[in-house]
């Protein structure tokens, strides 16, 4: 891999890295008729009739907003919405690449709940979806909620979601292959913000009973009378007080905190074959060489590309607004963001793409304790996970669409991907 300097960062960021094309000709006097007055003015009118052909007449139907205050921008905090547009921009690209799903970064110089509430509202209808990134918490918790009662296109934080499920993914796989029961393992998760939150409560959805949380002054418990309402969701009755104490027996470690927070020590007292996602970036929790000077019976992943097993949220967000948009859905429900994570769990299983074996320089991958989760650059991604989420969008009743064919919608991606044959070679 190529070492990134700040020299190749800056020229590769220089003037951004989105912009607008046209996707209708604009070339004669009749074009232009069309483009604007006076054509524009028949979808209009129709729009004005049924909201609901804004989606047909105009880009909203695949369109997402990428909506940031910059206060939990990456790893590198508070740094304000200009510090934060590159990654906003960011945000977009990877949306275009992996799900050809176009997005605008908005980056938002208001920093109250109600403030960004107002704001998200006003512009909605600009939208098919919006993704909310990089909001501190507790605050990005009720601004997702109450933005998706009064909105009705999806509002996806994916700062939450994503890592949940695509750790889901992981966990579900590990299950599988060491026979561990969903409802008899320990998990720990060390970091108790949006994202540890986020996964902790898919974790349950999944069946996982015995969850300790810990967050910078220690175990979660009940004990303690310094909690939010969203920490207080995982309070529990224990002696532990520290991450040394909880990670006894544990049989699944998230990290979600700082480099280091995890010791040698404390992967030896875990259970045998411990999952261990270790997601601070961009140096984890502790690394994948020094799990294996203590064990070698460990299934690790981190957030990083060059170990096996990267959780990468690029695996989800493009992909899942890709189905969600796809049958116009008002929202993206826990029943959705399931069906993501199975999927995904199921593509791992897959025989590894060829040019996935060659971008890795590896031949050898396969599913197993180093592969539990696809590859970022697998393009069935899109075809698995979107169809998933499509699928659980309408029979959950929030399409919008009338009827919903999966296998001629897989085709469709599989299109989107690969290019369809002519229709003389149909």
């Amino acid at each position: 891999m190529s070492t990134i300097t700040k020299e190749k960062a800056l020229e590769y960021h220089k003037n951004g890295k989105i912009g607008i094309d046209l996707t209708k000709p604009c070339n004669t006097q009749y074009e232009l008729s069309l483009a604007y007055t006076p054509g524009v003015a028949i979808p209009c009118l129709e729009i004005e009739k049924d909201e609901n052909l804004s989606f047909e007449y105009t880009n909203r139907g695949n369109l997402v907003g990428v909506i940031s205050d910059g206060t939990a921008v990456l790893g590198l905090g508070d740094i304000g919405p200009l510090a934060g547009k590159p990654v906003m921009e960011g945000k977009s690209v990877l949306f275009k690449k992996f799900a050809n799903v176009d997005a605008f970064d908005i980056e938002l110089d208001v920093h109250e709940t109600e403030e960004i509430i107002a704001t998200c509202k006003a512009i909605a209808p600009t939208f098919g979806g919006i993704n909310l990134e990089d909001i501190k918490a507790p605050k990005c918790f009720e601004i997702e909620r109450r933005l998706q009662e009064a909105l009705d296109i999806p509002v996806f934080h994916d700062d939450q979601h994503g890592t949940a499920i695509i750790t889901t993914a992981g966990l579900i796989n590990v299950l599988d292959l060491t026979g561990k029961k969903v409802d008899e393992i320990k998990i720990v998760v060390n970091g108790a913000g949006a994202a540890g939150i986020s996964c902790a409560k898919m974790y349950q959805a999944l069946g996982v009973k015995n969850i300790i949380m810990c967050d910078s002054k220690g175990v979660i418990s009940t004990s303690r009378d310094d909690l939010n309402k969203y920490k207080a969701e995982f309070a529990v009755e224990t002696e532990d007080k520290t991450l040394e104490d909880a990670i006894e027996g544990a049989d699944m470690f998230l990290g979600l905190s700082v480099a280091g927070a995890l010791t040698k020590e404390m992967v030896a007292k875990m259970a045998p074959e411990p999952i261990i996602f270790a997601l601070a970036n961009p140096v984890p929790e502790i690394l994948p060489e020094e799990v294996k000077e203590v064990r070698d019976d460990a299934i690790m992943g981190t957030g990083r590309s060059d170990y096996p097993n990267q959780t990468n949220n690029v695996l989800g967000f493009p992909f899942i607004f890709r189905g969600a948009l796809d049958v116009r859905a008002r929202k993206i429900t826990e029943g959705m963001k399931m069906a993501a994570a199975e999927a995904l769990a199921g593509l791992a299983k897959e025989p590894v793409p060829y040019y996935v074996k060659a971008a890795y320089h590896n031949d050898n991958i396969e599913y197993g304790k180093e592969h539990i989760i696809p590859l970022p650059f697998n393009k069935e991604a899109l075809i698995w996970v979107a169809s998933a989420v499509a699928k659980a969008a309408f029979e959950e009743g929030v399409a919008r669409v009338d009827s919903y064919d999966h296998e001629a919608y897989r085709e469709k991606l599989r299109c989107l991907i690969y290019g369809c044959p002519d229709e003389e070679e149909a």
